[in-house]
């Protein structure tokens, strides 16, 4: 059984955990392995509690196996636009309805913005066609990652 919760503070080691392994999961191919290997679990606990309150959490059986954060958007250039920041789902769980899911619960929570939008690595041709499957179109625009 799949539940969709709001994230609460006990769930940052399972956030750090699945933003590490996800990555590693969809990125390794995607973009310089240099990087990816400069990267650790306790990197990524700076990242897992930095925004709580805006974290939804994916459940199977109990054990946790998904995210996804929103926020108002960060680009300057978007105004009443909310930004779906993260959707990170552990490999295993693919195909199972789950990102699906963590998007709606973000849409809910951003339906006070005339806008969504959402940032994905030019490369990655799965989340792109996820992305343009939930009615997502590109705009053309890049942003360099630091």
């Amino acid at each position: 059984m799949i539940e969709i919760r709001k994230a609460n503070a006990e769930d940052a080691a399972a956030k750090r955990y699945i933003h590490y392994h996800s990555w590693n999961e969809t990125y390794t191919g995607l973009i310089d392995q240099n990087y990816l290997d400069t990267r650790t679990l306790d990197k990524c606990v700076a990242l897992a509690r930095k925004y709580p309150q805006n974290t939804y959490v994916a459940e199977v059986d109990g054990k946790i196996v998904g995210f996804s954060c929103y926020v108002e958007s960060r680009d300057e250039n978007l105004e009443d636009t909310g930004e779906i920041m993260a959707v990170y789902i552990l490999k295993d769980y693919f195909g199972l309805g789950i990102g699906k899911k963590l998007m709606e619960a973000c849409y809910n929570e951003l339906k006070c913005y005339s806008k969504i939008a959402l940032c994905v690595l030019n490369t990655n041709d799965n989340a792109i066609s996820f992305y343009e499957h939930l009615g997502f179109k590109k705009d053309g625009k890049e942003k360099k990652l630091n």
